[in-house]
């Protein structure tokens, strides 16, 4: 089983929404996050993942969102580009599983301390 990471992805890099300040880089960085979550059929493939114990074959992923292969891969090449998969290649068959690590990074981004009146 091979495993495919890429250095730094988005996700592990965003900045706190609520941080003194946010540089042009850290605002990008974390815009291409939300980009890769707005999508239904991606947020759809992060449901099934986060619903799944294991890692789950791109074959099964594409039978349970109704959609063709390519489109399929196109979607998690998205989501792992951003951080939010991983991806283990066993065989022919690549298989994806939520990146814990990054988002329980993410929840410290969605963090804002309620601002005094």
């Amino acid at each position: 089983m091979v495993s495919v990471k890429s250095p730094a992805p988005p996700a592990a890099c965003c900045s706190p929404l609520a941080a003194p300040a946010m540089s042009e880089g850290d605002a990008v960085t974390t815009a291409r996050v939300f980009k890769a979550l707005a999508d239904p059929h991606r947020v759809r493939i992060l449901n099934l993942l986060a619903n799944s114990r294991d890692a789950v074959c791109v074959c099964d992923i594409t039978d349970r969102i109704d959609l063709a292969q390519p489109t399929t891969s196109f979607h998690l090449k998205k989501l792992t580009s951003a951080g939010l998969l991983e991806r283990q290649q066993q065989g022919t068959w690549a298989y994806y599983s939520i990146n814990h690590e990054v988002l329980n990074h993410l929840r410290s981004v969605f963090e804002v301390k309620e601002a005094r009146r």
